[in-house]
């Protein structure tokens, strides 16, 4: 459980964001500047706010009610930002090994051989970081303050300055983070499908404040909280059930209550829920049976609003059995259907648009 209520007044800046979760991932989102990173340092003990507190697992780390205030070092909280910031004089084994230092010995429960394992850097630890890319620095630093054995795990952007090759090779590590060491951590990110892929509690800041909070379907329905791209940047997040297998074609099926979505690879296991992305700009809409098409997977709904600019309209559609999807389609398109607020329409989405990285076991 984190539980934090933080105010800080700055010349040019003021932040007041207050949030609670019990378990998993919590991420920050929001644009540049919104204090994301402002939070998390508070929360660390880098810097001091005005007043509030912050409390992890049921120990107070800072309240200004009750004048305490842990010195970083003992908040026993890891941190991993942009720069891996290891040692470059030291190999991966004694970089890891560093983070070791923090832990007090009765509650070293986090072991060298099992976070080597997990993050699969056996065979770097003789080497030095100038000889590690750029996603294996990041896996060592994960590694080094996974070892400290942390009450809290805070991320800020860690994959800002991966390419996106890298920044999926490493995203499942911290999955397997999440799912087996079962530390609670706040991750901060200005990417959709980072903070959907790994959190269950999503905290959208806007100039030092909440502006919403909640589960990410829930929260990314609402087009304002998304990319800063309006126009190609949008996209919905659907909550749907994992089906069967077409193992002869590498499918697999997702119901959600609209339709059955098809994705090429697999999804999680038989019955769990997983969370799907999907981009404005794969979507395209129908009036009616559209025919036949190479398109195999389709939702239908309840057009609910659109919203013009230029040449294009983007069209929310209000899904059968909950949720909400956005397609984007030129004016034109949306005249020749008829398509307004109130018209049934069959959303149509490509397998081949629904790729594996989009696609998050909850």
């Amino acid at each position: 459980m984190i539980d934090a209520d933080l105010h800080r007044r700055l010349p040019t800046f003021e932040l007041d964001v207050a949030f609670r979760n019990g378990e998993g991932v919590t991420a920050l989102f929001g644009r540049s500047g919104s204090g994301k990173s402002m939070t998390i340092g508070l929360i660390a003990g880098l810097a001091k706010p005005d007043r509030g507190h912050v409390r992890v697992g049921g120990v107070t780390l800072f309240d200004s009610r009750l004048h305490v205030d842990l010195a970083p070092h003992k908040r026993r909280i890891g941190l991993v930002f942009q720069d891996a910031h290891l040692f470059p004089h030291l190999s991966v084994r004694r970089n890891l090994l560093f983070g070791r230092w923090f832990a007090p010995r009765a509650e070293r429960t986090v072991t060298m051989d099992a976070v080597v394992e997990t993050l699969g850097i056996g065979h770097l630890l003789t080497r030095r970081p100038a000889g590690l890319s750029g996603g294996e620095r990041q896996r060592v630093a994960i590694g080094r303050a996974l070892l400290a054995c942390p009450r809290l795990l805070l991320f800020d952007e860690p994959f800002a300055a991966l390419d996106r090759q890298r920044k999926m090779e490493v995203l499942p590590l911290i999955e397997r983070l999440r799912d087996e060491f079962r530390i609670p951590m706040v991750y901060v990110s200005h990417s959709l499908e980072e903070v959907v892929r790994l959190a269950g509690y999503v905290v959208v800041l806007e100039a030092g404040k909440v502006a919403a909070a909640g589960d990410p379907s829930t929260v990314f329905a609402q087009a304002e909280y998304q990319a800063d791209d309006r126009r190609f940047g949008r996209a919905s997040v659907l909550s749907a059930v994992v089906g069967e297998e077409d193992v002869g074609y590498g499918l697999t099926a997702l119901h959600h209550p609209a339709g059955t979505l098809w994705l090429a690879g697999p999804a999680g296991h038989r019955g769990g829920t997983a969370r799907i992305v999907i981009q404005a700009t794969d979507v395209a809409l129908a009036i009616g049976n559209p025919g036949q098409t190479s398109v195999r997977s389709s939702l239908s709904g309840t057009v609910s609003g659109i919203e013009t600019d230029g040449a294009l309209a983007a069209v929310d559609i209000a899904l059968t059995g909950g949720g909400t999807l956005t397609a984007l389609a030129t004016r034109r398109a949306v005249d020749d259907l008829e398509i307004k607020p109130g018209s049934a329409v069959l959303a149509l989405i490509k397998t081949v648009a629904l790729d594996e990285g989009m696609v998050h076991p909850d």
